[in-house]
Protein backbone atom coordinates (compact mmCIF):
# COMPACT_ATOMS: atom_id res chain seq x y z
CA UNK A 1 0.00 0.00 0.00
CA UNK A 2 1.16 3.32 -0.72
CA UNK A 3 1.49 5.95 1.97
CA UNK A 4 1.44 9.36 1.05
CA UNK A 5 3.36 12.17 3.18
CA UNK A 6 1.46 15.08 3.30
CA UNK A 7 2.30 18.82 4.63
CA UNK A 8 2.39 18.98 8.31
CA UNK A 9 1.00 22.25 8.52
CA UNK A 10 -2.61 20.90 7.59
CA UNK A 11 -2.34 18.53 10.12
CA UNK A 12 -1.25 21.03 12.35
CA UNK A 13 -4.05 23.60 11.94
CA UNK A 14 -6.17 20.18 12.20
CA UNK A 15 -4.77 19.20 15.88
CA UNK A 16 -5.13 23.15 16.86
CA UNK A 17 -8.77 23.02 15.80
CA UNK A 18 -9.56 19.87 17.51
CA UNK A 19 -8.67 21.41 20.88
CA UNK A 20 -10.23 24.54 20.18
CA UNK A 21 -13.79 22.83 19.01
CA UNK A 22 -13.68 19.85 22.25
CA UNK A 23 -13.02 21.32 24.99
CA UNK A 24 -15.04 18.41 26.90
CA UNK A 25 -12.61 15.82 25.71
CA UNK A 26 -9.06 17.62 26.77
CA UNK A 27 -7.90 16.35 29.72
CA UNK A 28 -5.09 17.82 31.36
CA UNK A 29 -1.56 15.69 31.65
CA UNK A 30 -0.25 16.40 34.96
CA UNK A 31 2.23 13.60 34.65
CA UNK A 32 3.70 15.40 31.91
CA UNK A 33 4.14 18.72 32.99
CA UNK A 34 0.51 20.01 32.31
CA UNK A 35 0.21 19.49 29.04
CA UNK A 36 -2.93 18.72 27.53
CA UNK A 37 -4.11 15.64 26.08
CA UNK A 38 -7.16 14.05 23.79
CA UNK A 39 -8.22 11.10 22.61
CA UNK A 40 -9.37 10.11 19.51
CA UNK A 41 -10.96 7.17 17.85
CA UNK A 42 -10.62 6.52 14.54
CA UNK A 43 -12.45 3.84 12.05
CA UNK A 44 -10.32 4.51 9.18
CA UNK A 45 -9.35 0.49 8.76
CA UNK A 46 -12.88 -0.83 10.20
CA UNK A 47 -12.77 -1.72 13.45
CA UNK A 48 -12.52 1.75 15.67
CA UNK A 49 -8.26 1.86 16.87
CA UNK A 50 -7.75 4.55 19.53
CA UNK A 51 -4.88 7.55 19.94
CA UNK A 52 -3.94 10.00 22.00
CA UNK A 53 -2.77 13.58 20.74
CA UNK A 54 -0.97 15.63 23.03
CA UNK A 55 0.11 19.25 22.60
CA UNK A 56 3.48 19.75 23.44
CA UNK A 57 3.57 23.53 22.79
CA UNK A 58 1.60 25.60 20.07
CA UNK A 59 3.51 24.60 17.02
CA UNK A 60 4.48 21.19 18.54
CA UNK A 61 1.94 17.71 18.60
CA UNK A 62 2.47 14.08 19.27
CA UNK A 63 -0.07 11.77 18.29
CA UNK A 64 1.07 8.12 19.42
CA UNK A 65 -1.18 4.40 19.89
CA UNK A 66 -3.41 4.26 22.37
CA UNK A 67 -1.50 0.78 23.17
CA UNK A 68 2.07 1.61 23.09
CA UNK A 69 2.67 -1.46 21.84
CA UNK A 70 0.86 -0.81 18.31
CA UNK A 71 3.67 1.67 17.14
CA UNK A 72 2.45 4.62 16.57
CA UNK A 73 4.48 7.57 18.02
CA UNK A 74 4.61 10.99 15.49
CA UNK A 75 5.77 14.55 15.85
CA UNK A 76 3.27 16.68 14.23
CA UNK A 77 4.61 20.21 13.44
CA UNK A 78 4.49 23.15 10.35
CA UNK A 79 7.93 21.89 8.97
CA UNK A 80 7.79 18.57 8.51
CA UNK A 81 5.62 15.92 6.52
CA UNK A 82 2.90 13.63 8.38
CA UNK A 83 1.73 10.17 6.49
CA UNK A 84 -1.38 9.92 4.91
CA UNK A 85 -2.68 7.89 7.51
CA UNK A 86 -1.89 9.95 10.65
CA UNK A 87 -3.80 13.31 8.93
CA UNK A 88 -6.88 11.27 8.25
CA UNK A 89 -6.89 10.02 12.22
CA UNK A 90 -6.59 13.79 13.50
CA UNK A 91 -8.75 15.17 10.43
CA UNK A 92 -11.79 12.12 10.59
CA UNK A 93 -11.37 10.78 14.12
CA UNK A 94 -14.08 11.45 16.70
CA UNK A 95 -12.96 12.86 20.25
CA UNK A 96 -13.58 10.79 22.85
CA UNK A 97 -14.83 12.87 26.07
CA UNK A 98 -12.11 13.03 28.50
CA UNK A 99 -11.63 10.46 31.00
CA UNK A 100 -13.75 11.13 34.37
CA UNK A 101 -16.81 13.11 32.16
CA UNK A 102 -20.23 12.39 33.72
CA UNK A 103 -22.41 13.80 30.63
CA UNK A 104 -26.66 13.61 30.87
CA UNK A 105 -29.01 13.00 28.26
CA UNK A 106 -32.25 14.97 28.25
CA UNK A 107 -35.56 14.14 27.64
CA UNK A 108 -37.79 17.73 28.14
CA UNK A 109 -34.88 19.32 30.06
CA UNK A 110 -34.65 16.88 33.04
CA UNK A 111 -31.47 13.89 32.97
CA UNK A 112 -32.68 11.10 31.83
CA UNK A 113 -29.70 8.81 31.64
CA UNK A 114 -26.11 9.40 32.87
CA UNK A 115 -23.03 8.57 30.65
CA UNK A 116 -19.94 8.07 32.64
CA UNK A 117 -16.62 8.06 30.39
CA UNK A 118 -13.70 6.01 30.93
CA UNK A 119 -10.88 6.72 28.58
CA UNK A 120 -7.77 6.46 31.05
CA UNK A 121 -4.56 6.20 28.89
CA UNK A 122 -2.48 3.34 29.63
CA UNK A 123 0.53 3.98 31.57
CA UNK A 124 3.63 3.26 29.93
CA UNK A 125 4.78 0.50 32.00
CA UNK A 126 2.09 -1.49 31.09
CA UNK A 127 2.70 -5.13 30.15
CA UNK A 128 2.27 -5.89 26.24
CA UNK A 129 -1.22 -7.16 26.70
CA UNK A 130 -4.51 -5.58 25.26
CA UNK A 131 -5.20 -2.65 26.66
CA UNK A 132 -8.97 -1.54 28.07
CA UNK A 133 -10.41 0.98 25.59
CA UNK A 134 -11.89 4.20 26.04
CA UNK A 135 -15.96 3.30 26.86
CA UNK A 136 -19.05 5.36 28.06
CA UNK A 137 -21.03 3.49 30.48
CA UNK A 138 -24.80 4.11 30.06
CA UNK A 139 -27.07 4.28 33.61
CA UNK A 140 -30.24 5.78 32.99
CA UNK A 141 -32.31 6.76 36.33
CA UNK A 142 -34.09 3.49 37.17
CA UNK A 143 -38.20 3.60 36.48
CA UNK A 144 -37.21 5.69 33.16
CA UNK A 145 -39.02 4.41 29.80
CA UNK A 146 -36.10 2.86 27.24
CA UNK A 147 -38.48 3.72 24.24
CA UNK A 148 -38.84 7.15 25.02
CA UNK A 149 -36.42 9.00 27.57
CA UNK A 150 -32.87 6.98 26.26
CA UNK A 151 -30.58 7.43 23.72
CA UNK A 152 -30.89 5.79 20.74
CA UNK A 153 -26.93 4.90 20.97
CA UNK A 154 -27.57 3.04 24.58
CA UNK A 155 -26.06 -0.17 23.84
CA UNK A 156 -23.08 1.84 21.60
CA UNK A 157 -22.19 5.31 22.80
CA UNK A 158 -18.97 5.48 20.41
CA UNK A 159 -20.26 3.77 18.14
CA UNK A 160 -23.05 6.20 17.23
CA UNK A 161 -20.63 8.67 15.40
CA UNK A 162 -23.32 11.42 16.44
CA UNK A 163 -21.97 12.13 19.96
CA UNK A 164 -20.82 15.58 19.62
CA UNK A 165 -24.06 16.28 17.50
CA UNK A 166 -26.18 15.36 20.89
CA UNK A 167 -24.03 17.76 22.51
CA UNK A 168 -24.05 20.37 20.33
CA UNK A 169 -27.68 20.52 20.09
CA UNK A 170 -27.81 20.27 23.85
CA UNK A 171 -29.14 17.22 24.09
CA UNK A 172 -26.23 15.60 25.85
CA UNK A 173 -24.56 18.18 29.04
CA UNK A 174 -21.93 18.40 31.07
CA UNK A 175 -23.39 17.52 34.52
CA UNK A 176 -20.39 17.68 36.32
CA UNK A 177 -20.60 21.26 37.49
CA UNK A 178 -23.65 20.76 38.67
CA UNK A 179 -23.03 17.81 41.19
CA UNK A 180 -19.53 18.77 42.25
CA UNK A 181 -20.76 22.66 43.17
CA UNK A 182 -22.74 21.11 46.26
CA UNK A 183 -21.47 18.24 48.60
CA UNK A 184 -24.10 15.76 49.92
CA UNK A 185 -26.13 15.79 47.01
CA UNK A 186 -24.60 13.18 44.58
CA UNK A 187 -23.03 9.73 45.11
CA UNK A 188 -21.01 7.36 43.57
CA UNK A 189 -22.14 3.71 44.97
CA UNK A 190 -18.94 1.22 43.48
CA UNK A 191 -20.24 -2.38 43.00
CA UNK A 192 -19.30 -5.24 45.63
CA UNK A 193 -15.72 -5.81 45.24
CA UNK A 194 -14.68 -2.66 43.00
CA UNK A 195 -13.18 0.23 43.97
CA UNK A 196 -14.19 3.92 42.75
CA UNK A 197 -11.54 3.42 40.32
CA UNK A 198 -12.98 0.78 37.91
CA UNK A 199 -16.29 2.32 37.05
CA UNK A 200 -18.45 -0.36 38.26
CA UNK A 201 -21.55 1.04 40.26
CA UNK A 202 -24.51 3.63 40.15
CA UNK A 203 -25.19 7.32 41.20
CA UNK A 204 -27.61 8.53 43.79
CA UNK A 205 -28.87 11.94 43.59
CA UNK A 206 -30.74 12.66 46.89
CA UNK A 207 -32.44 15.87 45.66
CA UNK A 208 -33.11 17.18 42.35
CA UNK A 209 -30.65 19.44 41.61
CA UNK A 210 -31.66 22.15 38.79
CA UNK A 211 -29.53 24.08 36.26
CA UNK A 212 -29.99 27.33 34.24
CA UNK A 213 -31.31 24.89 31.32
CA UNK A 214 -32.26 21.42 32.52
CA UNK A 215 -32.78 19.71 35.95
CA UNK A 216 -31.26 16.84 37.46
CA UNK A 217 -33.90 14.39 39.47
CA UNK A 218 -33.00 12.75 42.28
CA UNK A 219 -32.95 8.77 41.69
CA UNK A 220 -30.62 6.03 41.54
CA UNK A 221 -29.01 5.58 38.08
CA UNK A 222 -28.12 2.25 37.52
CA UNK A 223 -25.99 0.05 34.42
CA UNK A 224 -28.67 -0.04 31.46
CA UNK A 225 -28.15 -4.20 31.35
CA UNK A 226 -29.19 -4.14 34.75
CA UNK A 227 -31.85 -1.93 34.01
CA UNK A 228 -33.10 -4.41 31.24
CA UNK A 229 -32.96 -7.65 33.20
CA UNK A 230 -35.66 -6.06 35.72
CA UNK A 231 -33.30 -5.37 38.52
CA UNK A 232 -34.74 -2.99 40.29
CA UNK A 233 -32.86 -0.47 42.42
CA UNK A 234 -31.95 -0.82 46.17
CA UNK A 235 -33.12 1.32 48.60
CA UNK A 236 -31.36 4.58 48.91
CA UNK A 237 -30.88 4.23 52.40
CA UNK A 238 -29.40 0.71 51.73
CA UNK A 239 -26.89 1.73 48.88
CA UNK A 240 -25.47 4.80 50.49
CA UNK A 241 -24.55 2.50 53.47
CA UNK A 242 -22.36 0.35 51.44
CA UNK A 243 -18.85 0.66 51.99
CA UNK A 244 -16.54 2.74 49.17
CA UNK A 245 -19.33 5.45 49.03
CA UNK A 246 -18.20 9.07 47.30
CA UNK A 247 -19.61 12.26 47.47
CA UNK A 248 -19.32 13.20 43.80
CA UNK A 249 -18.24 16.31 44.96
CA UNK A 250 -14.88 15.41 46.05
CA UNK A 251 -14.64 12.16 44.29
CA UNK A 252 -14.94 10.45 40.60
CA UNK A 253 -17.09 7.87 39.15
Amino acid sequence: MIVHALSGAASLAACLRLFRHYPLAVMPDSAHGGRRSMVLMSRADGPACYFVLTQARDDLFVIRSWNQFDGVNQQIRAGEPVSGVIHQVISDGMPVPRDGALLGWLTDSQVTVMLAVHSRQPEAWDVPVPAAVPEIRVMPMAGTDPMTQWPSFTTTPLGDGRLWEYVEWGQVVDILPVITARGGHAYWVPSPGHGVEHGYGCVVIKNNLPAEEFWLPAGVYMDHWTLREGIEAPPVGRLLALPGVVDLADGRA
